[in-house]
């Protein structure tokens, strides 16, 4: 009897300190193909950037997985669209204020060189916001398209740091972190920062800086040095300004984008289709990449890093006044 109720309470206390994992839902399915609207012959694939940028997968608040990171979701719906020679065109929908410098960056990569191994146009549709990485990602195509009440530009890098000593010595708390070099903890929220050190730091995001202004250069050429300037302060553009200083191509609709993306490739009708998890619901051009998967939940699961966020520094193209 005794042995019993150790076992139980064995079991009970894994369960509650997550040590024990239990699978609730299935695990994430491969995408499919689903008609979004249209009919014909030909498929324009709508690639949804939705949310803030970050390269995480996307978990519930028991720690379920119910999507992959956006990198590897991306990915998986342009090769899916590359293998297929139905496919005649994407039309790329952003509703994002941007996110992580690295992940954006990804994005960008991953259009481009779905463009050159294809050779099939892509339009991009700004939605509410396309804000810093997400105008960053719309870059890659070849015509952009913002809604009439799209907010666009915040051209920049940013930096979150906390400076926290204060209410160390408040609470009587002091940094003692061991190091090997005096810059290893550059960034530390437990210590005050430097002037070498936000020199350093300063030229980090300059470099990233100056790397999406150079994209900007090189996709968009009609833009003159005078409305460059103030472009790239950071600042963020309605969808009227942004057209008259050469940020985007054109105003209009969704439905407008998708008349587009279809002469640009040259076609009357198509289908516009969409890649979506099989437990995913879309039911037409505006359905997001509302997603239901996982793998595993744990009973208790509160992860303090989560909660607060990360104390270190991350190099942000995102807008978040």
């Amino acid at each position: 009897m005794v042995t019993k109720r150790l076992f139980i309470f064995a079991v009970l206390t894994a369960f509650l300190t997550g040590c024990i994992s239990m699978p609730v839902i299935s695990p994430i399915e491969p995408l499919e193909e689903r008609v979004l609207e249209g009919e014909g012959r030909d498929k324009i694939a709508v690639i949804d950037i939705s949310g803030l940028i970050v390269d995480k997968d996307e978990q519930n608040i028991f720690g379920a997985v119910t999507a992959p990171r956006v990198t590897a979701r991306v990915r998986e719906e342009l090769d899916m669209a590359a293998s297929d020679s139905g496919v005649k065109a994407l039309l790329l929908r952003i509703n994002s204020p941007g996110g992580s410098v690295t992940t954006s960056d990804i994005i960008y990569h991953e259009l481009m060189s779905f463009k050159e191994e294809t050779g099939i146009p892509v339009v991009a549709e700004m939605m509410e916001v396309a804000a810093s990485g997400g105008y960053y990602i719309a870059l890659a195509a070849d015509t952009i398209y913002a809604h009439p009440t799209t907010v666009t530009g915040s051209v920049g890098v940013i930096a979150f740091k906390a400076d926290i000593t204060g209410l160390l010595r408040k609470i009587g708390i002091s940094d003692a972190t061991i190091k090997s070099g005096s810059k290893k903890d550059i960034g530390s929220p437990l210590r005050k920062m430097t002037g070498e050190e936000r020199a350093i730091l300063k030229g980090v995001i300059d470099s990233m800086h100056a790397r999406f202004t150079g994209l900007i250069r090189e996709r968009r050429p009609q833009i003159t040095d005078k409305d460059f300037l103030l472009i790239t302060d950071g600042r963020v553009f309605t969808s009227e300004e942004a057209l008259g200083l050469g940020l985007i191509d054109s105003i209009g609709y969704l439905s407008d984008a998708a008349e587009a993306v279809k002469e640009a490739a040259g076609i009357e009708e198509a289908r516009l289709i969409a890649y979506s998890r099989p437990s995913s619901y879309k039911a037409n051009i505006y359905s997001g990449n509302t997603q239901s998967a996982g793998v595993s939940l744990k009973l208790l699961n509160i992860d303090a890093a989560s909660l607060l966020g990360s104390t270190g520094v991350n190099f942000m193209y995102l807008w978040m006044p």
